[in-house]
């Protein structure tokens, strides 16, 4: 399903020509208009089980999704493979916990981290970030009573997510799904 307010798509619009690849600002940017739409975020189904996600008209050719989280609902520790991106919480709280290191890219299965990589915090709402390619992290909604909702953009589109298990500082290298398992 498809979802496109006429903020959303101006933002789309305006942000950069079809041609050039948006920057992780123009992202971030469009992920901040997109959450401060009202009738967009009101728009999104919500599930008392489950995450719904609606997807939205990107800048410049970029991957866009309204996300709704239950109570109590994450992603699980991902990347995001070569995609730069952005998100911002439309409504709740979301957490965020990330890893501050450069992890190789191929190749591998499991790694060992380093003390002091985990960096933690909470978005509000209106709150997001940018960020850059291979940003492993896991997004939680940590409520026990109240949905969050959050607006993401990726470019280029998500070639591939990968998913990891974390025990300590062990990551383990768990699964790659790609754009037809998700869409």
């Amino acid at each position: 399903m498809s979802l496109s307010s006429p903020s959303a798509a101006a933002a789309s619009t305006a942000s950069s020509a079809a041609t050039d690849a948006p920057t992780q600002a123009e992202l971030l940017d469009f992920v901040r208009r997109a959450a401060a739409d009202a009738g967009l975020i009101a728009s999104l189904p919500l599930d008392p089980e489950g995450r719904t996600w609606v997807r939205l008209a990107g800048p410049g050719g970029s991957e866009a999704w309204l996300i709704g989280w239950p109570p109590g609902t994450g992603t699980g520790w991902h990347d995001h493979a070569d995609s730069v991106g952005a998100f911002v919480t439309a409504s709740g709280e979301l957490k965020e916990n990330a890893l501050a290191a450069r992890l190789p890219t191929d190749g591998w299965k499991t790694l060992e981290l380093s003390e002091g990589v985990d960096r933690g915090r909470l978005l509000t709402a209106g709150q997001g970030r940018g960020f850059g390619r291979h940003h492993v992290h896991e997004v939680l909604n940590e409520s026990t009573d109240r949905h969050a909702v959050s607006v993401h953009a990726y470019f280029p589109p998500l070639p591939q997510i990968r998913r990891y298990s974390r025990s300590g500082q062990t990551l383990r290298l768990e699964q790659v799904e790609r754009p037809q398992d998700w869409q």
